[in-house]
């Protein structure tokens, strides 16, 4: 009986242990993969971060985790498939099914944690791959820049992934009827444009001056502001249009940066 007992004790300690070494490699491996990204991306340096899986994808830049989470892709926008359907909006929520559902993802925070519906920001990465989902997304010309401050970190690589994905005709920009409703609902993104370099990059700019410099953006809760030079978030902004006066602005409809 004893030797029994011995021997059943020796059993549940080398089961204890074979499990405590897969946490801990799990948790190496993660440890390893994060070093790994931050590496390519030195940006997320210092960035929080969490694992998970994915449940479900809702749409092109949104899914959901098996914790019940939502999660809202940073910096990008791709165009809609679900209460209404954009040119496109299939395809990308297609695309982001077959490559998201089921899968490991590291979440790395930016300055905000969650939108004003609750879904949580994140730079997504799937386990294996150290390039960002939300760069792959522009790159392959399945969606748009689209930047809201604070979460800026990548404003400007993705407003050259989307210039790059233009000259190429890849994806939406392939479609002419989904590149120009891209164009028309996001005029093709510019850091500070003025002058002709506006009129070059599509973003309707004023007339009034020769350089109109006063930034209008439309953020996540469609609401229509307008950024004045030396502001906290001007040069971070990416102009939809530019006015030369608040005055201007606010006839369309802009109201000013609480900032």
């Amino acid at each position: 009986m004893a030797k029994r007992f011995l021997w059943s004790m020796l059993i549940l300690i080398g089961l204890a242990a074979a499990v405590g070494c897969s946490s801990s490699d799990s948790a190496n491996d993660a440890s390893s993969f994060a070093a790994a990204v931050r590496g390519k991306y030195p940006e997320l340096k210092e960035n929080a971060y969490t694992v998970d899986k994915v449940k479900r994808v809702v749409d092109g830049d949104t899914f959901e985790l098996e914790n019940g989470d939502k999660v809202r892709l940073i910096g990008v926008d791709t165009p809609e498939s679900t209460k209404e359907i954009e040119p496109f909006g299939k395809e990308a929520s297609a695309y982001a099914k077959e490559q998201l559902t089921g899968q490991t993802v590291y979440l790395f925070r930016d300055a905000g944690n969650k939108d004003t519906y609750g879904r949580l920001l994140r730079y997504v990465f799937i386990a294996g791959n150290t390039e960002m989902f939300n760069e792959t997304l522009v790159r392959e010309g399945y969606a748009n820049p689209m930047t809201v401050p604070p979460n800026v970190i990548y404003a400007k690589t993705f407003v050259a992934l989307e210039r790059t994905a233009r000259e190429q005709k890849k994806g939406l920009w392939g479609d002419p009827a989904a590149a120009n409703a891209a164009t028309a609902s996001k005029p093709p993104a510019s850091q500070a444009p003025s002058g002709d370099s506006a009129k070059q990059a599509g973003v309707p700019a004023s007339t009034a001056c020769a350089k109109p410099a006063i930034k209008g953006n439309i953020n996540s809760k469609k609401e229509k502001i307008y950024h004045l030079p030396g502001g906290r978030y001007y040069e971070q902004t990416v102009a939809e249009q530019l006015f030369c006066t608040e005055a201007e602005a606010k006839t369309a409809g802009f109201r000013k940066s609480a900032e």
